[in-house]
């Protein structure tokens, strides 16, 4: 008498158990970022999908059979059964979710799992109510246990060196081998806050963008695995590495002095700055760090992360290849800096910066003979903002084009209406930044202001630094030389202290050198007033125009005009004012000269 199958119905109890199984090591993937109460149900609601699975795929095997007699079954076992199956996937579940998992562990794991299968089959046949007697050969069933206990522990193995896998690809950089930011969240939470005192460095590596632009990704790419083992030999046992992501990594030591902190940071930047040999390059870049340490700055990851971040502006700002350790007062500083720099971005189009002007006094003439244009920025909280401090902002993130845009026409336009009131009849400079010289389109900024506002060109004067002409010199001249055609003046502003070769002087097409007050200050040093002279009579040399900048006393006029200077600017002629005060101004010294 032979035992027939539905094929059909057989692939369903295969489909059914695959699907529990899948389902049910899902749900234990939960475990390990679990603890406690949530633990226990995850290991639970694992342990009845894949016990019930297997429940399901016995009973309907059973289904799946045409037996030449009636099958019922006891309600009690059958339920026993179920029971036995989900108890076992627990246990099973239980022994190799910990986080020491072992090959014992895996056995013991598989033999649990295994054992529980065939005591839910076997008590499930020992449920079946048949009109048949069932006769077993101990050595099969034997096999057939021994088979599905093997089976349950490779299916185990696979399943946690599959996860361990995809776990190495969540929590590791795929390119240094260093664990991630997902990985730096597991430390942080599971290992580094034991001990009393630690450090956390933020490391950063200077002109790496250089590198990876003239050398290509690919070399850039080699120097941060390099990095990354210097830094693993550098650091040793003492902590652990992490790669955030482009040029970034950070260093957790979870038992470590401020002290030792320093002296760790030193050594870094020591094992960092040595020459690189990559693919017959020799490369050389420096890291910048930032240092925060724990309880001290913080005693979570997140806030140790942002301190150790602002260490690190701190170290950028004050010339790279340094470490900082993070200054309560440097936060302070970055905060408002970052909120600057938040409302800098509105601020035009809200009207919040205003245009004063200083005056140039001609001291033979006893005449004002122009005027220079500064902005300032009226912040609606904080009132006066220093340009000091938001121009560097906006130099930084490029607003200081859309800035001067609007300076220009607003200068030249008001310069319009003194010409059409008889107010005044001078030139007036406006300070340029490198960044009006990039996209080569400065003439045609300056030749629209001019057209937008009718004023004559040479009422319009640029002032550069000696750093914006020296920077890419020949672009810079060519674009010089054609607002210089068009008829606008250019002064070369703070002249001498900056670091232009004075064999180029001559190539640089300005009609006017302007003296740093520097100078001017410390005039009464010989060395500072030879330095003057020098600067006067080498612009008499040039035909260039002379304007001595921060003159405060009379003693300093008389200086300057010992020296052959006649034209100066300072607060002993008057102060920056806004526009509505310099028509009063233009008055009252009008009507005294």
């Amino acid at each position: 008498m032979g035992i027939h199958f539905n094929v059909w119905v057989v692939l369903l109890s295969f489909a059914l158990v695959a699907t529990a199984a899948y389902s049910a090591l899902n749900l234990n993937a939960q475990v390990s970022g679990s603890n406690g109460k949530v633990r226990r149900i995850w290991l639970i609601s694992g342990a009845f999908v894949l016990g019930s699975g297997i429940w399901v795929l016995h009973y309907v095997g059973i289904m799946a059979s045409y037996l030449p007699f009636e099958v019922n079954y006891y309600p009690g076992r059958s339920i026993l059964s179920l029971l036995v199956g989900v108890l076992f996937c627990y246990l099973a579940f239980h022994i190799t979710s910990d986080t020491r998992l072992g090959v014992w562990r895996l056995i013991v794991g598989g033999i649990l799992l295994g054992s529980g299968i065939s005591a839910m089959h076997y008590i499930g046949l020992f449920s079946l109510r048949i009109g048949a007697k069932v006769y077993y050969d101990v050595w099969t069933q034997g096999a057939a246990v021994a088979l599905v206990v093997v089976s349950a522990y490779l299916g185990l193995l696979m399943f946690y060196k599959f996860k361990a896998c995809a776990g190495r690809m969540d929590y590791q950089d795929s390119l240094t081998e260093l664990p991630n930011r997902h990985g730096l969240e597991h430390y942080f939470k599971n290992e580094f806050f034991g001990s009393r005192s630690g450090a956390v460095f933020f490391v950063d590596l200077d002109r790496f963008k250089s590198i990876n632009d003239t050398l290509g990704h690919d070399i850039g790419d080699m120097l941060l695995q390099e990095v990354a083992v210097r830094l693993i030999r550098s650091v040793r046992d003492k902590g652990k590495v992490f790669r955030l992501g482009g040029d970034e990594f950070l260093i957790a030591l979870p038992d470590c002095t401020l002290e030792n902190a320093q002296l760790e940071a030193e050594r870094i930047m020591h094992e960092l700055k040595r020459f690189y040999r990559i693919q017959g390059n020799e490369l050389y870049v420096t890291a910048s760090i930032g240092i925060s340490m724990t309880p001290l700055h913080g005693t979570d990851r997140s806030t140790l992360m942002k301190a150790a971040d602002t260490a690190l502006y701190t170290s950028k700002d004050s010339g790279k290849n340094k470490f900082s350790v993070f200054d309560q007062e440097a936060n302070r500083h970055q905060l408002r800096r970052m909120s600057l720099e938040k409302d800098l971005r509105k601020a035009l189009a809200r009207s919040e910066f205003m245009v004063v002007y200083q005056p140039k006094w001609d001291s033979y003439m006893n005449v004002t003979v122009g005027l220079e244009a500064l902005l300032r920025w009226r912040h609606p909280e904080h009132g006066i903002i220093s340009p000091a401090e938001f121009i560097p902002i906006a130099e930084e993130t490029g607003l200081i084009v859309p800035i001067t845009y609007w300076m220009l026409h607003d200068v030249c336009c008001q310069n319009k209406f003194w010409h059409k009131e008889e107010i005044a009849n001078v030139p007036v400079s406006i300070n340029m930044s490198a960044r009006m010289f990039e996209d080569g389109s400065l003439y045609d900024v300056v030749a629209e202001a001019l057209t937008c506002s009718e004023l004559e060109p040479h009422f319009l004067e640029l002032e550069i630094t000696e750093s914006i002409a020296m920077h890419n010199m020949k672009e810079t001249v060519a674009q010089l030389s054609r607002l210089r055609m068009l008829g606008v003046r250019v002064s070369l502003d703070d002249f001498g202290t900056g670091f232009s070769s004075l064999g180029n002087l001559d190539e640089i097409p300005v009609n006017t050198l302007k003296i740093d007050q520097v100078f001017i200050r410390n005039s009464k040093m010989h060395s500072k007033k030879a330095i003057i002279s020098n600067i006067i009579a080498i612009a008499t040399h040039l035909n260039m125009e002379v304007v001595a900048e921060g003159v405060e006393t009379p003693e300093q006029i008389e200086l300057l005009k010992s020296l052959g200077c006649r034209v100066m600017q300072g607060y002993y002629y008057g102060r920056p004012m806004p526009v509505h005060e310099l028509g009063e101004w233009f008055i009252a010294n009008t009507a005294a000269s």
